[in-house]
């Protein structure tokens, strides 16, 4: 549970939750019904709004966590009217916290409360309690239509029948064009049954919006970044700005590539179709390495074949995550977190695999939920995901409505930063990779293999959500909203779909984090805030060299540094937490151009002459 409103926290991601907050009798203090409202009156609602949070937070956590490890028509039920209860609780602390709206003397501690209160919910209420108990349902609706999601060849034998884990596989593993479209087709398929459905959604996530002060969804969900919703868009425009020519570059050179690779398939108009990018978003390049290495023959880390080979299991890949925030000087991780979390897919049952971190009782009871395999990938991921974990732990003696990231991006950001310092070097000290190769060619190598993970996300990242704040506003509308969709991809991505297209189609609900209605633009910003969380933890470890040598394992300065910005959560705006570690309290991706400036060097020189860009 990221917040208290968005429950588990993904690889990237939140879960939608119930929004775990107040008592569905959540009336004004006693010093409120007299005429004259206090500052005193309202440091007394957020003292009980935090007791009411902690009232109700188990249940509600626990509701959320059966109905994504045990997927059935039941767990549903108690998921939806969890969620409908919780929903009511916001809704009228909400509304009774208007009270203290113009009131002077209130101090700077209730006044972040009762702000960080409003921003609760990714789902705005709607006042008809109708049309609440339905947008709850359809919340559990369309998040279990896609953790139960399948492509089957023959929808009569279930032995034909691949899963999402499956059909990733094949993109990963396999440069066939036709197999890989088959795969990204039939996954794409079970978005299909989710439109209807999300349309009524987003129309009553609007009216909640709306019942809230909001214009619609999108702008309540941009309002919580310590600025003005509108700032918020051009911020985000400013800091792809910063990074577009870096992704630029990166996507001449792959697609030039997949020209090699797939001759006569490509398009003509600077695109690269979606299911040839080896992952079913197009949003990691990871899987294509082996065909992009800048360098042949120069060998890099394998660190799936050190798992394999050293027979890794998930509960010893966590721990060795674990190991590194420890080496940091941060805590043990309670030994009910091996106990409680889910590692493994079941055999026996559906479970929704994408992976997340939650807090079930804002007191230590954190998990993990994800079906580990000894690959890199998943190693990454738990070092992402334990970012959460480490994060809720260091915010624990917070009041409730503090222990929350310093904006959402934050959140995201920790375990990413981690991930940075995943180097050669590091990764030989704890044995699964041989002495680190200095050289140019390693070193281009080792730069390219990342940027295929974080610099191709950066695009998909920002256009998620321009896509729903197009869908909230009414910009894009549902007839169109496919083909909006397509669009975007295009614009920012340089992707194209594979395949025709059509408003029978619905490629959004092919996205966790689209019908689990969780806001994305967090990762975004989080690949932006990681390379500046990371140079300043660097600085702060004393170290000397380029960026993308640095790890701060073991380092003990660094980590009292990174601990104490964890320790504020949500309690001041972020501006304010990130100047305390950065020196700025601007967002900035210089950064990543620092990191990646050997890269980019290079790919500018076997970009040139091309024609590089794209259509759209």
């Amino acid at each position: 549970m990221k917040n208290l409103t968005l429950l588990p926290i993904l690889a990237g991601t939140f879960v939608l939750a119930a929004c775990n907050s107040h008592s569905p009798n959540l009336k004004a203090p006693a010093s409120a019904k007299v005429e004259t409202v206090t500052a005193a009156d309202a440091d007394v609602f957020v003292a009980e709004v935090n007791q009411e949070i902690r009232d109700h937070y188990v249940e509600d956590a626990a509701a959320q966590w059966v109905a994504a490890t045990y997927i059935t028509v039941d767990t549903g039920v108690l998921e939806a009217k969890s969620s409908e209860r919780s929903l009511i609780r916001l809704k009228n602390a909400i509304d009774a916290s208007k009270r203290f709206d113009g009131v002077a003397g209130i101090s700077a501690e209730t006044a972040r409360g009762i702000e960080m209160l409003k921003r609760q919910s990714a789902m705005p209420t709607p006042n008809d309690p109708a049309d609440l108990a339905e947008m709850a349902t359809l919340a559990s609706k369309l998040g279990a239509a896609y953790g139960s999601g399948k492509y089957c060849t023959d929808p009569n034998d279930p032995e034909t029948c691949r899963n999402l884990n499956q059909l990733s596989e094949v993109l990963a593993e396999n440069r066939d064009w036709d197999a890989d479209l088959e795969a990204w087709q039939g996954w794409h398929t079970v978005g299909r049954g989710m439109r209807a459905n999300y349309q009524r959604f987003a129309e009553l996530l609007n009216e909640g919006a709306r019942d809230t002060g909001y214009a619609d969804a999108g702008q309540a969900w941009r309002s919580g970044y310590d600025m003005d919703p509108a700032d918020l868009r051009s911020e985000t425009d400013r800091l792809w700005g910063q990074v577009k020519p870096l992704y630029s570059q990166l996507q001449c050179y792959v697609r030039g590539k997949l020209d090699e690779e797939y001759p006569g398939k490509m398009p003509g108009d600077g695109t690269i179709p979606a299911h040839i990018t080896g992952n079913m978003w197009a949003q990691d390049w990871s899987a294509l390495y082996p065909l992009v290495q800048p360098y042949p023959g120069v060998t890099g880390v394998d660190v799936t074949a050190a798992l394999k080979e050293q027979k890794y299991t998930p509960e010893k890949m966590v721990r060795s995550a674990e190991d590194f925030y420890q080496s940091l000087g941060m805590p043990a991780l309670p030994a009910t977190f091996y106990e409680r979390s889910l590692l493994v897919r079941p055999r026996d049952r559906d479970v929704v695999c994408h992976a997340s971190a939650w807090d079930i009782n804002l007191e230590g009871d954190v998990r993990i939920k994800m079906c580990i395999t000894p690959t890199e990938e998943d190693f990454r991921t738990i070092y992402h995901e334990l970012g959460h974990i480490y994060y809720y732990l260091a915010y624990t003696n917070l009041p409730p409505l503090f222990q929350t990231g310093a904006h959402d991006g934050f959140h995201e950001a920790i375990g990413d930063t981690v991930q940075l310092n995943l180097t050669p070097a590091y990764l030989h000290q704890i044995g699964l990779a041989g002495t680190p190769k200095d050289n140019e060619k390693a070193l281009i190598n080792a730069q390219m293999q990342l940027a295929l993970e974080k610099i191709a996300f950066l695009p998909f990242g920002k256009l998620i959500d321009e896509w729903r704040w197009g869908v909230f506003d009414g910009t894009i509308t549902p007839e169109n909203y496919n083909a909006a969709w397509w669009q975007l991809r295009q614009k920012y991505q340089g992707i194209s779909a594979p395949i025709p297209r059509s408003e029978e189609d619905f490629d959004p609900g092919a996205k966790y984090h689209v019908p689990a209605n969780t806001p994305y633009m967090r990762y975004f910003l989080a690949h932006i805030l990681q390379f500046q969380f990371q140079r300043s933890l660097c600085e702060a470890a004393g170290f000397q060299g380029p960026l993308n040598d640095c790890s701060i394992y073991g380092n003990k300065q660094a980590g009292e540094k990174f601990w104490a910005m964890l320790g504020k959560g949500g309690s001041q705006p972020w501006p304010k937490t990130l100047k305390e570690l950065t020196g700025s309290e601007q967002m900035d991706a210089s950064a990543i151009i620092d990191y990646f400036a050997p890269l980019n060097a290079w790919l500018e020189k076997q970009n040139a002459g091309k024609d590089c860009g794209w259509q759209g």
